[in-house]
């Protein structure tokens, strides 16, 4: 295996943690307006990401710095095509990020309260947009013989990719209702299963139209294997949610995740970025990679840094990991 096939590997890995853990993130922020009933219930869905929702938006910027240091052309072809949506996910994230800390600054009622709409917005738009933009990436986009973007925006919104934005949306949005049920106690517990049962069918149905509409397209027996463990463990999430077993409810949520971004890579590979104007014209890990001793040179840094990283997170998830609810939360919030 090439340098190129290793380092288009470990993107994928990057962008299946970041889904994985920044998806019960997108998803608690959503349920700040569908579960919690008032401003203390809201308080305490953010509690239960307030501690680890920045350390797990470091895997997106990790990612988009591997693709920029590994894959530029890629890297310069996705952000230039791709401004607008990406640039609305950015300004959400940097939104999102300001209203969980400044919320609590002030008093007011229509001060919280705006924060809080920041949150939710913030939360469901990037959840969306994201599905929206890997739909275009496995679909093909408009590249030309320069390696550029060649299309426009509209093209962008497509049925296929609206469909998997809506997937992504629903999933993320299960996701965080078993995380939520994970780490509370009490009423919005019990609300919190009860959602996730209804999210649940809705999730699996838009999953399997998107995955199999994927594995028709592009898929291949590796893909197909993906998309079988993709729906088996969602089942089987819904179904342990049922039972009461938050924790392995959100493990096998968790596991479709994995195995929902397994696919799109797997249908991906060997392009990082078809044309649907030619195939000759789509980049793949041979034509937008950086040179050889580029990515020796990341190969180790990253072989150093990376343990260390996992080893804090990990950490930092073991330490916070008990349930709280509103008997947590003091009046003064």
């Amino acid at each position: 295996m090439e340098l190129h096939d290793v380092w288009f590997v470990l993107i994928a890995v990057l962008w299946t943690g970041y889904f994985f853990l920044e998806g019960f993130d997108f998803g608690i922020g959503v349920l700040t307006k569908l579960l919690a009933r008032d401003r203390k219930e809201r308080r305490v869905l953010i509690n239960t990401i307030g501690p680890v929702w920045d350390g797990n938006e470091v895997w997106l910027l990790t990612a988009g710095g591997a693709t920029f240091a590994a894959f530029p052309e890629w890297y310069a072809t996705l952000f230039s095509g791709f401004y607008l949506p990406l640039l609305i996910i950015l300004v959400c994230l940097i939104v999102r990020g300001v209203a969980f800390e400044y919320r609590s600054k002030r008093p007011e009622e229509k001060w919280q309260t705006n924060w809080e709409h920041a949150i939710f917005w913030t939360s469901l738009i990037p959840a969306l947009l994201w599905g929206v933009a890997f739909g275009n990436i496995v679909r093909g986009v408009k590249i030309d013989a320069d390696m550029e973007y060649a299309g426009t925006f509209w093209d962008l919104l497509n049925p296929y990719a609206i469909l998997g934005g809506l997937v992504t949306l629903t999933l993320f949005t299960f996701h965080g209702a078993v995380f939520a049920g994970l780490k509370t106690v009490g009423d919005i517990r019990e609300r919190a299963r009860k959602l996730a049962l209804k999210l649940g069918p809705v999730t699996a149905v838009l999953a399997l139209c998107f995955l199999i509409w994927t594995q028709i397209d592009n898929g291949d027996g590796w893909s197909l294997m993906a998309l079988i463990i993709t729906v088996v463990a969602l089942v089987g999430a819904i179904g342990a949610i049922a039972a009461g077993r938050e924790g392995w409810s959100f493990a096998l949520s968790g596991v479709t995740i994995v195995a929902a971004v397994a696919m799109l890579f797997l249908t991906l590979f060997p392009n990082v970025m078809p044309s649907s104007l030619n195939d000759a014209w789509s980049l793949t890990v041979t034509n937008a990679s950086s040179t050889p001793y580029t990515l020796k040179i990341m190969t180790w840094c990253a072989g150093i840094a990376t343990p260390v990283v996992l080893l804090y997170q990990g950490w930092t998830y073991w330490v916070f990991r008990k349930r709280i609810g509103t008997q947590h939360i003091a009046e003064a919030h």
